[in-house]
């Protein structure tokens, strides 16, 4: 049987270094999928995230980076709850943060302009956070009212993003469920 058969297996054991730089991963990954999808997509360009032919509002694409950061760590964040001690969880989550935070300025972000990026990020984790603890549906319309500056976002925008939450958060939960966070 080869490795493949077999299935990939979560490890028993995960440092907070190494879960940030995982999770890092998996952000960006989220991302990269995450805005191509805009492309061609009526669900996008009734939340009015896209032009005919050009290229995605760069507001909507910082808020989508938001939004992912955000459903990662709260992802992360549920499946260490009351399991893993809070100081090595808060390393692990900075690391993520701090390592975004600097792939963002390698790829052209000018440092000075990640105080107010941090504020914002700051910002919508509380909205995000309050939002996700009334339903998925209030998250979906907060995280919509974000990217498509409307109060009131097209209901199959809302959707998406509702959806979207549940696809990042879900599946981490559960490959983190029986992972032990270690120094």
């Amino acid at each position: 049987m080869t490795e493949d058969a077999q299935g990939f297996q979560a490890p028993q054991t995960i440092t907070p270094e190494g879960l940030a730089d995982d999770l890092t991963v998996l952000v960006w990954e989220s991302f990269t999928d995450f805005i191509p999808e805009w492309e061609g997509s009526p669900t996008f360009s009734d939340g009015g995230l896209v032009d005919e032919g050009g290229p995605p509002d760069q507001g909507a694409v910082e808020e989508a980076l938001i939004f992912l950061m955000w459903a990662h760590t709260r992802g992360t964040q549920q499946a260490f709850v009351r399991r893993s001690p809070a100081e090595l969880l808060k390393v692990a989550l900075d690391g993520l943060h701090d390592a975004i935070l600097e792939d963002m300025v390698d790829n052209g972000t000018p440092r000075e302009q990640l105080p107010h990026f941090e504020k914002r990020v700051s910002a919508r984790y509380a909205q995000y956070h309050a939002a996700a603890a009334v339903s998925d549906v209030a998250l979906g319309e907060a995280v919509g009212h974000h990217m498509t500056r409307s109060l009131s976002s097209p209901e199959p925008f809302i959707q998406a993003m509702t959806e979207r939450a549940l696809e990042v958060t879900g599946p981490l939960q559960d490959y983190l469920k029986d992972v032990q966070l270690v120094p």
